[in-house]
């Protein structure tokens, strides 16, 4: 018998994005289902202004190195 996980949402999401059906996206390789768990997930995302709103502030908090060209324009440029 198939493992139905408590939530079952990402089986959701995934069978929907993949236009699968559940026991289909029970049967994909688990690199290829979290791939789908992943872009399904911001397909969804970005269908509100609060699900873009959120994708861009995860980008930000991603970033390790600053926007010099965004900072310079926002506060001037120090003299050198």
């Amino acid at each position: 018998a198939p493992f139905y996980s408590l939530h079952t949402w990402d089986l959701k999401l995934v069978a929907d994005y993949a236009n699968l059906s559940i026991p289909e996206a029970l049967e994909l390789p688990m690199d290829i289902f979290l791939l789908y768990l992943r872009d399904g997930f911001i397909h969804h995302c970005r269908k509100t202004p609060a699900g873009m709103e959120y994708l861009e502030n995860c980008w930000y908090l991603e970033q390790t190195e600053p926007d010099r060209k965004r900072l310079r324009n926002r506060y001037g440029k120090e003299a050198e």
